[in-house]
């Protein structure tokens, strides 16, 4: 049964922590900044383990009940609460745009990704399996709820990924803490907000904090799960210190994704798929082309439209429709992708397109946020950091490759990350072959960044620990009993 209704709309000028079903205040506050002008943006909470202490009370309270309500119910919930988030897309698009800097087109994209997030969910369930069988007794595999959970958000995506957190955790019975990035805390705040006027007090809540709250919940002894999504370095202390209680944890890291181009595709037409999923959200998102290879057959045709094809791309500010590169998110990111601007002069590397940020320092609109230029590497050698790592701007190496297919995907494999790949070719069967190989969690053909809440998504290697999303995602929100019941009794 839908406990509230919407009849209320919500303001998106104030912003505050979510605790058992009450809007609360902090003694202090702090601020993101907008990516796009440098400016500060509204004030949110700043918790402390005492908000803390308190979230998880009251999702321990919460949670035992939940974890009894039927399907039918929660999917009413739910959904409900899906279709009271899709009367405020206009309020999210413009509050991603404020808080994160994307451009408007992928703002609205990450809404409607969100959105189905939570309706493609409700179609996921975990059936009770019989596994094994003697004479006297039948065994069963059931998947039960965690227990408290808490969803560690990104800023890259604040809507789409609390919402792949936050929904599974529900569906399986657990009730959630959603701690969004202190850099882009304001969807999360109001993502949760809205969700407290369907579900239970207690069962969604949301906690904005410092860079110093993340570490505060991944060592709790109250809290059952981690969901975490971010970079390699702060995954591995996360796993560290979630290991101190043995909580079970998720983890979605960087990706530093490849993309291998075969000698027979139509340039024309890849051309502008490859670029767009190379500088979506100026190359923050994990999934991301990376590593561009492209063969030697047409290396230089394929370069040649590339360089053509980018500057069309406008970089400016999202809530700009024309523009389609935004500002990287922050001053911090924005330092850590000069360093690769900085690796030109100093390892003397071939710019294919871009290379300074001069032009953008002179522009009296952009010079104000955190904007940087496209640019493209022309063939680095494969140990250049461009290649090793993942800058998550809009920078990126273009490779050369030739010679068999077996040795282009053990030099895309020669790698510590592993979450996504596509190959690209008019074979499809020569393609999916090179595809299988790769050692990624996600691999396309002929498509790159394809998702769905009804896929597992995840990473080999470094990129990740556990799955996300899918059926195989949804079981990791739960643990694993197994019953055993005498066979005149048992009623599977």
């Amino acid at each position: 049964m839908v406990l509230n209704n919407t009849d209320n709309r919500m303001d998106f000028v104030t912003f505050q922590n979510t605790i058992d079903g009450k809007l609360c205040k902090t003694t202090q506050n702090r601020h993101g900044i907008n990516p796009a002008t440098g400016e500060p943006n509204p004030a949110v909470p700043l918790s402390t383990i005492t908000e803390l202490d308190e979230a998880v009370r009251a999702a321990k309270t919460a949670q035992k009940s939940w974890a009894r309500t039927s399907i039918t119910e929660r999917r009413a919930i739910t959904l409900a609460f899906a279709d009271a988030f899709e009367s405020y897309e206009s309020e999210f698009v413009d509050l991603v745009i404020m808080e994160q800097g994307k451009a408007k087109f992928l703002a609205h994209d990450e809404f409607a990704r969100g959105l189905a997030m939570i309706r493609e969910t409700t179609e996921l369930l975990l059936t009770e399996e019989v596994v094994a069988e003697t004479d006297t007794m039948v065994a069963s595999v059931r998947y039960v709820p965690i227990g408290v959970t808490c969803g560690i958000v990104p800023w890259n995506y604040p809507i789409l990924l609390a919402m792949g957190k936050l929904v599974p955790s529900v569906w399986a019975g657990n009730a959630i803490i959603i701690k969004p990035s202190p850099d882009t805390p304001y969807c999360g705040l109001k993502i949760v907000e809205l969700a407290n006027k369907f579900f239970p007090p207690g069962i969604v809540q949301a906690l904005s904090g410092g860079h110093e709250f993340g570490p505060m919940c991944t060592i709790h002894p109250g809290i059952d799960k981690i969901a975490f999504t971010g970079s390699i370095a702060t995954g591995k202390k996360v796993m560290e210190s979630c290991s101190k209680t043995l909580k079970r944890v998720t983890l979605e890291l960087g990706g530093n994704d490849s993309c291998i181009v075969c000698e027979d595709v139509d340039i024309a037409s890849v051309v502008p798929q490859v670029a767009h999923l190379a500088l979506m959200n100026s190359g923050q998102i994990c999934m991301d082309i990376k590593r561009l290879y492209v063969h030697a057959d047409i290396y230089d045709e394929f370069m040649s439209a590339l360089v053509a094809y980018i500057p069309k791309l406008k970089v400016g500010p999202g809530a700009d429709p024309t523009s389609w590169v935004g500002p990287l998110q922050s001053k911090a990111q924005m330092d850590t992708v000069q360093t690769f601007y900085d690796d030109i002069v100093k390892n003397g590397l071939k710019v294919a397109l871009g290379g300074s940020n001069d032009g953008i320092k002179a522009n009296e609109t952009l010079s104000k946020g955190y904007f940087v230029q496209p640019t493209i590497i022309d063939n680095p050698p494969d140990t250049e950091r461009i290649v090793q790592l993942e800058p998550f701007g809009p920078i990126f190496p273009v490779l050369k490759w030739s010679g068999s297919d077996e040795a282009i995907v053990d030099r895309v494999n020669d790698t510590n990350t592993g979450l996504g790949s596509s190959v690209w070719s008019k074979d499809v069967t020569r393609a999916e072959k090179m595809a299988r190989e790769l050692q990624a969690g996600s691999v396309w053909v002929n498509a790159h960044f394809y998702l769905s809440a009804k896929v597992p998504f995840g990473g080999f290697k470094n990129s990740g620990i556990g799955m996300t999303w899918g059926l195989v995602g949804l079981k990791h929100w739960c643990n694993t009993q197994s019953v055993w019941l005498p066979k005149a009794k048992a009623k599977i």
